[in-house]
């Protein structure tokens, strides 16, 4: 964590965000929501895991830190990303290869090892929030029979009916639907969707298929090619 130091000057062209801080460390803390009110944003800060999945719903961005005192904060996170696609920047001092790749896993959207700099902060949680956010310039609507995709509104109907997607479930199902035709591999999916390089992922790419089908209402949605990848079924 770095050590306090005079913020840079409000970041006006960014629009102010609702932040999460789950961080034990009370110097830390204070230190960080410091810096991030600066900045303009709105920051409300608590010090356990429990706190933190009672209270991330109401962020746009949270800055989780593994190490507290009642939950490891891998935990915490794959709670926070079961029921929630807001953006996680996972913010500790475990910087081996292995924590990095089990932190993203766990659905972190990015890893910062402490100590780190504030503006190399900032820049980390611009770069999340723009791939967060829907295109500015949004793809054509795309029908595939019953069902019916609206980037611009990230609405899906199937046969007239809305289905509730989470955002990585829409932009799954997005991705797929361009390509009707098409076996997208797995490794690609994981690239695009979640950003994920890393050669063997873990299961976040089948428990997204899983909900998915369910949500459609048929195994027949989506078709597994075994060790290959996905592509969009005609039920």
């Amino acid at each position: 964590m770095p050590a306090p130091q005079p913020a840079p000057a409000p970041a006006t062209a960014h629009r102010a965000l609702r932040m999460l801080v789950v961080e034990n460390e009370r110097t830390a803390a204070d230190t960080l929501v410091q810096n991030l009110k600066r900045q303009g944003h709105h920051t409300q800060h608590v010090t356990t895991g429990n706190a933190a999945l009672d209270t991330h719903h109401h962020a746009d961005l949270i800055l989780l830190d593994l190490d507290l005192p009642d939950l490891d904060g891998l935990e915490v996170c794959r709670g926070i990303r079961a029921v929630s696609d807001t953006p996680i920047i996972t913010i500790t001092a475990r910087g081996n290869e292995l924590d990095r790749v089990l932190g993203l896993q766990a659905g972190s959207d990015d890893y910062l090892v402490k100590p780190y700099g504030f503006r190399e902060l900032l820049a980390r949680i611009q770069a999340v929030m723009r791939r967060s956010q829907p295109h500015a310039q949004a793809p054509p609507a795309l029908s595939h029979g019953p069902l019916h995709i609206n980037p611009a509104k990230r609405e899906v109907t199937l046969s007239g009916h809305p289905i509730d997607l989470t955002r990585k479930e829409f932009d799954l199902l997005h991705l797929l639907t361009q390509h009707p035709d098409t076996v997208i591999p797995r490794h690609h999916l994981m690239t695009q969707i979640w950003n994920d390089t890393w050669p063997h992922p873990g299961r976040t790419l089948d428990t997204h298929i899983s909900s998915l089908r369910n949500k459609l209402g048929s195994t027949n949605w989506i078709i597994t090619l075994r060790g290959i990848g996905f592509r969009l079924g005609h039920p």
